[in-house]
């Protein structure tokens, strides 16, 4: 039990971590609307990171808390951002409400009571008993993906 309550302290430092960087590598980028082949660019990978940190991960993981056994739906960030990206938003206004939802999650998170962590939940696509832990580690593992992108942009 020490463990695993040292593994979830230890994965919301490096979700608040992983924001700051991801941040920090964007802002580092020289043109964030350049363009390799048909890879996205940076700014619009940081709006998909911020919408689905937001609209997904972060969502899930709060409806999980207050809610009993919520369903979800699966999430297509092509057609989301087909029909929601913006390139007039500023990248400045994007990181920085993404900073803002990570930090307020991770105050959340460390928060909990521990056996909230074992709260389920559902997902039409991959099944029932999803605990709440699963989409923590999803967020981290998605906007550590994308810091790694962003790196080599």
């Amino acid at each position: 039990m020490k463990e695993l309550l040292e593994y979830r302290v230890k994965m919301i430092a490096r979700l608040g971590e992983s924001a700051k960087e991801f941040r920090a590598a964007c802002e580092a980028v020289s043109d964030p609307f350049a363009k390799e082949k048909d890879e996205w660019s940076v700014h619009q990978i940081a709006s998909h990171v911020h919408d689905v940190e937001k609209l997904v991960y972060g969502a899930r993981i709060r409806q999980t808390l207050n809610e009993n056994n919520p369903q979800f739906k699966d999430f297509d960030e092509q057609a989301w951002m087909a029909g929601h990206y913006s390139q007039n938003e500023s990248l400045a206004a994007i990181l920085d409400e993404f900073i803002k939802n990570v930090d307020g999650l991770c105050q959340t998170l460390r928060d909990l009571p521990q056996e909230a962590w074992s709260r389920e939940s559902r997902h039409e696509i991959m099944g029932g008993e999803l605990a709440l832990q699963l989409w923590v580690e999803r967020n981290l593992a998605h906007i550590e993906e994308h810091l790694q992108t962003v790196k080599k942009a």
